[in-house]
This record gives C-alpha cells, sequence and structure tokens, in this order.
C-alpha cells in the first residue's frame, strides 16, 4: 500500500491510497466461489451453479461492496501509518480500480494538537443538593395545581385566579384590533402579560373596564407595538378562583399508585425529584467543566470547516423549532450559531483528548443505568428500551452522552474542585 499526504491549510489534509489491484480480485473471487455452494437459481440444482452465472448475476453488487470494505479497511490503516487524527468522517472521492491498482483520495480536517492536558490546576465548583421532605411538599403542591379545576366567583381579581379579559390597545393613529377587542385568558400573577397590564386588572370585578400605559419590549411579537408606549384597554368578563384536588386516596391513585397510600406516593414523588436531580447536578457539572477546559485552550485554532458544518446543523435544528411553533418556512442563518458551534466542537475535542490520553474507556454498566434511568420516565419503559438498542443512531448518541459523562467525573475528581452547596430550587433554577 502507497501513501501521500497533502497539507491543504492549517488543519485540512488530504490522504492519496493506492493498493494493488490484486486485494480486490483476491476477495471477489473467493466471495463468489462462497456464494456458489450455496446459490440457488431456477434451472440449477443447488451448488452446481456454474460460476459463469454467478459472476453475471452477482459479480457487479460483490465487487462494488468488497471495494468498499477495502477501502474502509485501507483507510484506517492508512491513517494509523500516518499517525493522523481525523476531526470527523473522512470524504471519501470515488475509488478507482483497474485489475493493476486501487485508488482513492480521502480529505478531512485533523484533530488539533493539544499537547499533555493537566487538569489539576484547574479550578471546577462542584454543586451538591439534596432532596428535603420541603421539596417533596412544593412538587406535591405543584401536582395538585396541575389537576385542579375552576369555579367562577364574583369578587375583586387576584394573584392566582383565571382571568377572561378583553384588550385593545392605542399607539397615536394606530389601534390594534383595528375594530372590537381581542379576547384571552390568563392566570394573574403568571407573568404571561406585561406587568403593567397586571397591575391594571388587578382588583376589577367581572365587567369592570381599565386603561394603562403599557412600555411594550423591542422584541415583542406584534410589530406595531414593539419599543413603543401604548394605552391598552382591558374589560375583565369573568374572574374564577383555583379548586384544588384534596391529597386523598383517588388523588394518588390517578398517579399509579394502586394502594393509595400517602408515604408511598411521597416516596415515588421523591424518586422522580432525586432523579431530577441527579440529571441536573450532572449538567451543571459538565457545564462548569467545559468552560472552564475550554478557556485554558481559548487561543487554539479548530477546524473551521466542522465548525460550520456544526453550526449549520444547529440552525436547521432552530428552523425545526420554529416550524413547530408554527413559524412554517422560517429561515435562520447559521451564522447565528457559530459561536456556540465553536464553543461545542471545542469541548468534544477537548473530553476527547482526555479520555484518549487517560484511556478512558466506555463503561457498559453506566450506559444501561442511563438507559435504565431515560426510559423510567416513561410509561413503557421496556419499549423505550427495546428502541434505543435497535436504533443504532440512538445509541450512539447514548454512548457519546455517557462518555462525555465519565470524563466531566474523571476531570472533577482530578481538578482543583470547590464544592458548592444549594438548596433543590436552586440547582433547577434556569442559568
Amino acid at each position: 500500500m502507497e501513501v501521500s499526504v497533502e497539507q491543504v491549510g492549517n488543519h485540512e489534509r488530504r490522504l492519496t491510497v493506492s493498493l494493488p489491484g490484486e486485494r480486490l480480485q483476491s476477495q471477489v473471487g473467493s466471495r463468489l466461489r462462497d456464494m456458489a455452494r450455496s446459490a440457488r437459481i431456477k434451472g440449477f440444482r443447488p451448488g452446481k451453479v456454474p460460476q459463469k452465472v454467478i459472476e453475471q448475476r452477482y459479480g457487479k453488487q460483490v465487487r462494488a461492496e468488497t471495494l468498499g470494505e477495502i477501502v474502509r479497511e485501507s483507510l484506517n490503516e492508512a491513517l494509523a501509518q500516518q499517525q493522523l487524527r481525523p476531526a470527523a468522517a473522512p470524504q471519501i472521492e470515488k475509488a478507482t480500480d483497474t485489475d493493476q491498482e486501487i485508488r482513492y483520495t480521502a480529505t478531512f480536517e485533523v484533530i488539533p494538537d493539544l499537547g499533555a492536558i493537566d487538569v489539576s490546576k484547574v479550578a471546577v465548583t462542584r454543586p451538591t443538593a439534596s432532596v428535603s421532605d420541603a421539596d417533596v411538599d412544593q412538587m406535591i403542591e405543584t401536582l395538585r395545581l396541575q389537576r385542579r379545576s375552576w369555579k367562577q366567583v364574583e369578587r375583586a381579581v387576584q394573584d392566582g385566579d383565571l382571568v377572561q379579559i378583553e384588550s385593545s390597545a392605542s399607539t397615536g393613529d394606530v389601534r390594534l384590533p383595528p375594530e372590537g377587542a381581542e379576547r384571552g385568558t390568563t392566570i394573574l400573577g403568571s407573568g404571561v402579560l406585561l406587568p403593567a397590564m397586571e397591575a391594571a386588572i388587578r382588583g376589577l370585578k367581572a365587567g369592570d373596564e381599565a386603561d394603562a400605559s403599557v412600555e411594550f419590549p423591542a422584541d415583542w411579537r406584534v410589530p406595531e407595538l414593539a419599543g413603543k408606549t401604548a394605552t391598552v384597554h382591558v374589560k375583565v368578563d369573568q374572574v374564577s378562583e383555583p379548586d384544588l384536588p384534596a391529597v386523598d386516596e383517588e388523588f394518588i391513585r390517578s398517579f399509579g399508585i394502586k394502594s393509595g397510600d400517602i408515604e408511598q406516593f411521597r416516596k415515588d414523588v421523591r424518586a422522580n425529584l432525586e432523579r431530577e436531580l441527579k440529571g441536573a447536578l450532572m449538567n451543571r457539572l459538565r457545564a462548569e467543566v467545559v468552560e472552564k477546559l475550554v478557556e485554558n485552550f481559548g487561543n487554539v485554532e479548530f477546524p473551521p470547516r466542522l465548525i460550520e458544518s456544526e453550526a449549520r446543523g444547529m440552525a436547521r435544528q432552530a428552523e425545526q423549532q420554529a416550524a413547530q411553533r408554527g413559524r412554517q418556512g422560517e429561515k435562520i442563518s447559521h451564522e447565528n450559531f457559530l459561536k456556540a458551534a465553536q464553543r461545542r466542537v471545542a469541548a468534544g475535542m477537548i473530553l476527547g483528548e482526555i479520555a484518549q490520553q487517560n484511556a478512558l474507556r466506555l463503561d457498559p454498566k453506566r450506559v444501561s443505568e442511563t438507559l435504565s434511568l431515560i426510559a423510567s420516565t416513561y410509561e413503557e419503559p421496556q419499549q423505550v428500551v427495546e428502541l434505543y438498542r435497535q436504533d443504532p443512531q440512538l445509541m450512539s448518541s447514548l454512548q457519546t452522552r455517557v462518555m462525555e459523562e465519565q470524563v466531566v467525573d474523571w476531570v472533577a475528581e482530578h481538578a482543583d474542585v470547590t464544592e458548592q452547596t444549594l438548596s433543590f430550587d436552586e440547582l433547577m433554577r434556569p442559568q
């Protein structure tokens, strides 16, 4: 095998590989002979199909499959021989093959040389937290709120009430809507409405009306009001107060606890909170470790094409999310994500380098535990487990996640760590 390497820019390499054509001819011939022994073709007895017939029917397919395998195998050999580490899967130009030679070219970006990574001086803050009885009480109260019903009342509006309103806004010569009023429903104090509007509604009764001067944010969803101060007229049509269910056997059974036992219910609630806590602790630690590691390699240039590809993927995901919210066809530039993509690529490469330098290997037991944890959040856990096991892409994503967590844990064990004790609410609060 002959290998030549051409450097194209700081990160890109072009690898040309040449192999004797005999390697392909030999393997194709061997496979066709094996097929002839068991092939079943109409008009011939099993094992008695002439070799020429086998070649005519299967030769092209077998040759293409064999060539693909030889290219993959030889590429790995060539990369190892040249001590090259691609940052992503190489792009292989169509291989050419003759009786004398197989030749192909692979183009790829390489992982930058990060040198020996010493994490002992990296300062990491590791959060710790636990689930208290008060946290369990709060979650049960949240579950009650989720199952609440509403009872119409005649009193003045107060926080927590469900209010049906009509509203219109005027700024200069513009009135929205041009005629009539918009009707909507809100829970006062939820923050859905702007504070000035909530203040105007608070204390009104059904049938009451009020005006409020409201400053709309510059990014407000209605362009005619964005960044402007408008007079908003509101009328309260109906006021309803929440009616929370009692935490009785019927309520508890509705969450799948057949016994209706309150202590078992609290245990289940605590177990769910502890599962959420475990995930949140890892997410916070991962973010902390990645931030500190990326800071330490701020001067390293990472593969630009890989970063651009990552940014384009993030833009596509954002477009899909926009479509799910009703904004079909919205185009989002990948340039908005270049900074985040650079950080993501850098983090992946640094964590991968730490894993390689310290011989860290994927722990199958941890993969199974993580999969079980994910599956436990669904009504049919075993179906979720089977879904992952049958989908290579899902399983690969899970394995990557687990490997990253293993590296993060390893860094936290060897870094200069300071523990920070937080409450459950503090930890779960979005950063």
